[in-house]
């Protein structure tokens, strides 16, 4: 007896981040919006446009100046990180409520498999999706599309190409229906296929999905071997299988959560740091992050990293280095010493604009030799309780007085998430 099939979604949230600024302030419900840089200043990129902004012919990524100049009475709102993450959360939450099988891909973006607990809400996958859609409306006042296929690739693509553009912003495509509807739409919407990736095909004389989709596994390899060299069929496959809608992959919770290879921060400078005694400062802010955090996931280190990079491109200056450390630690003090080890050592001198410091070699923190001076112990107590506080009251709560001389950056870094204000 063949397993029944699967039933995937992918919901996606229309405009996400402009969304959520919309159901926060209604009255600017039939206003152009987007989420962008500093709105004073005029600077940045377009984080997330309004379908009425998008009328209006702005895009995302385009330059903040450029979108109001396109059209003058555009309302345009500061990123507010924290505020998005929240809702993201809320929105995974309310999709939990119907499956246990939630996979977020983005922080607009999830997969769902209700494969098996669909006949507890609905009739048809169509129908929980409206339901899922609704509860998720009113909840967070958020617009989700939702595509429906039996594998992940699908319904990634059904939601790309057809939920968006569908009044009901539901679509289900099924593999049969791949001959007169996803095959024969210009390789270019293919998923996974950027503009460079798209030249590539046209010159290979591949102008449709059908065609890459059509084209014999075997001479597909071929041709791109012939592209790309020898190494390139694992590519070749990625592409005959998306074109295929195949995809043994399953909703997995919890896909991202696998233990780190490293931790690391890097960050770049507001200006050029051309003393010694002001890049210290960047230094032990980015080696306290990379340390509070490896406390918080439970690791230490045994290989200190760092790096810098100047900000003329033509002409790259900087280095990237490492070196063991005779014990693995996660104290900010141990972890510094050898940061500057590797600083003093390996910088030419010339400006830097960009600057990090990672810990590999990563081994869990509940077990470590103990050696006859160790003070790891005193240290991490001390520490370990900085955390807390920073946990409670914020990273700002507590800061070294490095920090507040004009070359610190812990202050301004503590107001933002993902180079982006909360």
């Amino acid at each position: 007896m063949k397993p029944p099939k699967r039933i995937i979604m992918l919901g996606d949230c229309q405009s996400f981040y402009a969304s959520v600024e919309k159901a926060e302030y209604p009255h600017y419900k039939d206003r152009p919006l987007v989420v962008a840089g500093d709105p004073e200043r005029r600077s940045g990129i377009v984080l997330a446009a309004c379908p009425i902004a998008k009328s209006r012919g702005i895009t995302t990524a385009e330059r903040l100046g450029e979108a109001v100049a396109k059209c003058p009475d555009l309302v345009v709102i500061r990123p507010r990180m924290q505020t998005y993450i929240n809702v993201s959360m809320l929105i995974t939450d309310i999709y939990k409520s119907y499956t246990d099988l939630v996979e977020p891909y983005s922080i607009d973006e999830q997969f769902l498999d209700v494969t098996k607990s669909m006949h507890l809400f609905a009739d048809s996958p169509e129908e929980l999706a409206c339901i899922i859609q609704n509860h998720v409306m009113v909840a967070t006042g958020v617009y989700t599309r939702f595509g429906i296929a039996e594998t992940k690739v699908l319904a990634k693509t059904a939601c790309d190409n057809y939920a968006k553009k569908n009044p009901s912003g539901v679509y289900t495509l099924n593999k049969e229906m791949l001959p007169e509807t996803l095959w024969k739409k210009p390789v270019s919407d293919m998923f996974m296929v950027g503009s460079r990736m798209h030249r590539h095909f046209m010159a290979m004389g591949l102008y449709t999905i059908g065609s890459v989709a059509q084209t014999p596994l075997a001479k597909l390899k071929q041709m791109m071997r012939r592209k790309f060299g020898k190494n390139s069929d694992i590519q070749a496959e990625l592409y005959w299988r998306i074109a295929n809608g195949i995809d043994d992959s399953p909703v997995q919770p919890g896909t991202h959560q696998v233990p780190p290879k490293s931790v690391g921060h890097m960050m770049t400078l507001s200006r050029d740091y051309y003393k010694l005694d002001e890049i210290k400062v960047v230094l032990l802010e980015l080696t306290e992050l990379v340390c509070q955090r490896s406390r918080a996931l439970g690791f230490m280190g045994h290989v200190v990293s760092a790096g810098c990079m100047g900000a003329n491109f033509d002409r790259p200056t900087g280095f990237s280095r490492q070196m063991k450390m005779p014990d693995p630690t996660n104290v900010t003090k141990q972890v510094y010493d050898g940061v500057m080890t590797l600083f003093r050592r390996h910088w030419d001198g010339q400006p830097v604009r960009k600057i990090g410091v990672s810990l590999s070699g990563l081994v869990k923190d509940e077990e470590y030799q103990i050696t006859l001076f160790d003070d790891r112990p005193k240290y991490q107590a001390l520490e370990k309780a900085t955390d807390d506080i920073k946990r409670r009251f914020g990273d700002s709560a507590i800061l070294r007085a490095a920090s507040l001389t004009t070359a610190g950056q812990a202050r301004r870094r503590a107001e933002m998430i993902g180079g982006h204000y909360k």
